[in-house]
């Protein structure tokens, strides 16, 4: 049973489901956990990594995907700090799938390096809760349409295990281990066609925290979607 679901802008845009609301089953903050426990296992290479590479001819957004829910996730930005833009209209989503679209998200685990490692869930959450802490400006528009209200759209897992190879995306040993993570995320159920969404927001830290100067982590990505007639 799929839940009820809240227009973007008006009938004829992509739609998001509520924040208090559940999909196929499962609330915001399970499907996060699913992200994570989707994406911290996967390989290197082979298709690369979604937070690597994120284009069609790279990594299709079909890769390793199973259910009614496809997760998305990419760089940040380009290698030389410009907007990242991820065409993957190329592949025709079938139609019924949702897209777990991931805005901005931190974790923390028994198998990071530091500063993002610690063994026990007060340690993890406290460290994806600090990150967290320093998220500003995120957006996202589906279609030239601003999605309201994004920060609303904020989740915390539980303490969750996870499986990794050797090496994985965040470090150079792999293993079982356990983590929590934090985050913007969107679920979206969009009508059949093609379709641009506009994303990010930034980590911001202030003179003294990380170092004597401000810091700032931009994520700032465009994806180009197609979904299959219903």
């Amino acid at each position: 049973m799929h839940a009820s679901v809240s227009p973007a802008s008006n009938v004829t845009q992509p739609v998001v489901v509520p924040a208090d609301a559940t999909f196929a089953g499962r609330s915001y903050t399970e499907w996060e956990t699913a992200f994570w426990q989707w994406a911290m296992p996967l390989p290197l290479d082979n298709p690369p990594h979604p937070f690597s590479k994120c284009n069609a001819w790279e990594r299709p957004i079909s890769a390793a995907q199973t259910g009614n829910v496809w997760f998305w996730s990419a760089p940040d930005l380009n290698p030389d700090g410009t907007p990242l833009t991820c065409d993957q209209s190329a592949i025709t989503i079938p139609a019924g799938k949702a897209l777990f679209l991931t805005i901005r998200d931190i974790e923390a685990s028994s198998l990071d390096d530091p500063p993002f490692r610690s063994d026990t869930a007060a340690g993890q959450r406290d460290i994806a809760q600090y990150w967290f802490s320093h998220i500003v400006g995120v957006f996202c528009k589906i279609d030239g349409i601003a999605v309201g209200d994004v920060q609303a759209f904020h989740f915390l897992t539980p303490q969750f295990h996870f499986h990794a190879p050797t090496p994985w995306i965040f470090g150079s040993s792999g293993g079982s281990g356990t983590s929590v993570g934090e985050g913007y995320f969107l679920l979206l159920q969009l009508p059949p066609g093609p379709h641009t969404i506009h994303y990010g927001g930034d980590f911001h830290f202030n003179a003294g925290e990380l170092g004597p100067d401000p810091v700032d982590f931009q994520k700032d990505v465009t994806l180009f979607v197609t979904i299959g007639p219903s």
